[in-house]
């Protein structure tokens, strides 16, 4: 990584404060970098995690936000694929959830889809009917031994629980999932997580490869956008959580907010140095 980052010793002194108990990331300090301005661009407020796994390193823009909670959504999706793998309720990425006929309001997902097509355009109903194939007691069940968050699952609940509710997790804690992902060591079998980990590709480009997904729920009037994964490169691999927020706009009044989710996490990587 480029030397970019403005070190204080106030903000290394907060870095060490960090629960590393809570968070089982490095147990060192986390550099602190300051992208305020990029964020404010947007309109929105939010947090930044990256983990860079050769070196063991933290860097971390709003160390607060990283280690507040919020809703997953479409983020949910990973772990919801390898779930749905594991349990049989699907037994590849290629095999098909039917589409009832109820029209939503994304074309796209009004047709029927594999779990790579449904992941691909983040098809909410398809997720849905998956949870509940699942079900509650085993959706419970994989989401505690995969450490994912602190999760609210419940009967009534059961295809919603990741877009409203009380259901969280932290910066922080999508970074320590996708690291394990990354490295197959999750209690998932390894075949399964490989298939995941395909389905995540989203981008080729020179010299990297980029893996993610992106989420967004709109509690209590805000925007709580996500956008995590990881990126390959020759250097090695960058594990990344950007969270954002802001009040929610108007109809269709949205974009900007939808764009910089990811527009955020591609300009960070780019002014680092790393792709």
């Amino acid at each position: 990584m480029r030397p970019t980052i403005l070190l204080l010793l106030s903000s290394l002194l907060f870095a060490c404060s960090i629960t590393r108990a809570k968070q089982p990331l490095p147990d060192g300090p986390a550099v602190i970098i300051n992208y305020d301005s990029l964020y404010l661009s947007y309109g929105v407020q939010g947090c930044f995690a990256l983990y860079q796994q050769e070196s063991d390193s933290l860097f971390l823009y709003n160390p607060r936000r990283c280690e507040q909670g919020f809703l997953p959504a479409s983020t949910y999706k990973i772990p919801n694929s390898l779930i749905a793998l594991e349990t049989g309720v699907l037994s590849s990425p290629a095999d098909s959830i039917y589409w009832d006929g109820r029209k939503a309001w994304n074309a796209d997902w009004n047709r029927n889809h594999s779990l790579a097509s449904a992941f691909r355009v983040s098809c909410v109903p398809c997720y849905q009917q998956i949870a509940r194939k699942v079900g509650k007691k085993r959706m419970r069940h994989w989401t505690k031994a995969a450490r994912y968050g602190q999760l609210d699952i419940k009967a009534k609940n059961i295809d919603i629980f990741w877009l409203a509710g009380d259901s969280r997790i932290t910066p922080l804690q999508q970074v320590d999932f996708l690291r394990r992902l990354y490295r197959e060591e999750l209690p998932f079998r390894r075949e399964n997580q490989q298939a995941v980990k395909q389905v995540m590709l989203l981008e080729e480009g020179p010299g990297y490869k980029l893996y993610g997904k992106t989420g967004w729920a709109q509690p209590d009037s805000r925007n709580i956008g996500w956008f995590v994964g990881w990126v390959e490169t020759k250097t090695g691999v960058y594990i990344f959580a950007n969270n954002v927020e802001n009040q929610q706009a108007p109809e269709g009044k949205n974009q900007v907010f939808q764009r910089c989710r990811r527009e955020i996490v591609m300009a960070v990587l780019q002014r680092e140095g790393i792709i």
